[in-house]
């Protein structure tokens, strides 16, 4: 019994550093050198900032995704599969937003309201258009439900709908090319999977223990 828990956990450990591997590479491949071209995929579209695709909307959608996951959290606790979801998307959203903005300054981007060419890079860290962080939260958001309970209730990926909505948007904003989008619904999945496979959310596990029982139980 031992042994065949010692090698789930170190299968689940593997998976863990095919994920990050494959997440890296893809990393690498969406950010192109200063002297090289964002594989035909980045162009300049017209700036909108009116209709489905004004700011407010983006804006009201991420504060929407970060009260939700943070009420979700506090309620259920995390004493079962709703309340660690909740944890666990505070997890990834939290994580992913630190190396989302990390990047932004590593790679130093021009975004589309900064310049008609979509290779200009390391320009320094006022320039932040690559990858999105909006588009990072929603990815981050809807991956630990997507994970948990696609198997048993398919109907939950429908919640792809708030990333991609969202990456449009920011596109028809002019507030980044298409590359900082796809980066940053790629490392939002990224950050949501590693989160949602780990069965005790971290914050969970550093805070003090009434978080775990959650205000539902106490009505």
């Amino acid at each position: 019994m031992l042994r065949m828990d010692f090698r789930r956990g170190r299968e689940g450990r593997n998976l863990t550093l095919r994920v990050m591997y494959l997440f890296a590479a893809s990393m690498l491949m969406l950010a192109p050198s200063a002297h090289t071209r964002a594989a035909g995929l980045d162009h300049v579209v017209a700036a909108t900032n009116s209709g489905i695709w004004a700011s407010r909307y983006t804006q009201g959608l991420e504060y929407a995704a970060i009260g939700t996951e943070v009420a979700g959290a506090l309620w259920f606790g995390g004493e079962g599969q709703p309340g660690r979801t909740f944890w666990q998307t505070i997890d990834s959203s939290i994580f992913s937003a630190a190396t989302a903005q990390g990047m932004k300054w590593a790679f130093g981007r021009e975004r589309p309201s900064q310049t008609s060419s979509p290779n200009e890079w390391f320009k320094g860290t006022r320039f932040q258009s690559f990858p999105s962080g909006e588009v990072t939260l929603q990815a981050s958001f809807v991956t630990p439900f997507i994970v948990n309970y696609a198997e048993r209730q398919p109907w939950i990926w429908a919640l792809e709908i708030l990333p991609a909505y969202d990456a449009v948007a920011r596109v028809r904003q002019g507030a980044h090319w298409q590359t900082d989008v796809i980066a940053g619904w790629a490392l939002g999945t990224g950050f949501g999977y590693l989160a949602a496979k780990k069965e005790s959310p971290f914050f969970l596990t550093i805070l003090p223990h009434t978080f775990m029982v959650g205000l539902h139980s106490s009505w």
